[in-house]
């Protein structure tokens, strides 16, 4: 099946587009879960479009996945953790913590985890 055919068969099919992404971030300092943490996606093509702003719940996590179905297409994009903010303390070296990304496969699952303290932080392309 030539590439053109693969295209129009997932685009038909009902269940095209299920792709979607996600996060998890740990508060690595105090050893659990950063709940109640502010998150910005946007999309960085040329212009860079705020796509949402959420916090993550008590699990560190967000309810619902941050982009899915008809609104989850390949693209460059970067998700924004409110670090300095959640930290609050007079000590603190991190404010934002950017991570841009690129989605290349629309049927996909990204899982972009953040680790972090208020001192450093790590991440990679989770499952």
């Amino acid at each position: 099946m030539d590439l053109d055919s693969r295209k129009q068969r997932c685009t038909s099919s009902p269940l095209a587009m299920t792709g979607k992404l996600t996060t998890h971030i740990l508060d690595t300092a105090r050893g659990r879960p950063a709940a109640r943490m502010r998150i910005e996606l946007h999309r960085v093509d040329h212009d860079r479009t705020l796509l949402t702003s959420i916090d993550t719940n008590a699990e560190g996590r967000t309810d619902r996945p941050l982009l899915e179905g008809a609104e989850f297409s390949a693209g460059v994009y970067e998700l924004t953790f409110h670090v300095g903010d959640y930290f609050a303390e007079a000590s603190r070296f991190l404010d934002l913590v950017p991570i841009r990304f690129t989605i290349t496969d629309p049927d996909a699952h990204y899982h972009v985890p953040l680790l972090c303290s208020p001192w450093s932080y790590s991440t990679y392309r989770g499952s």
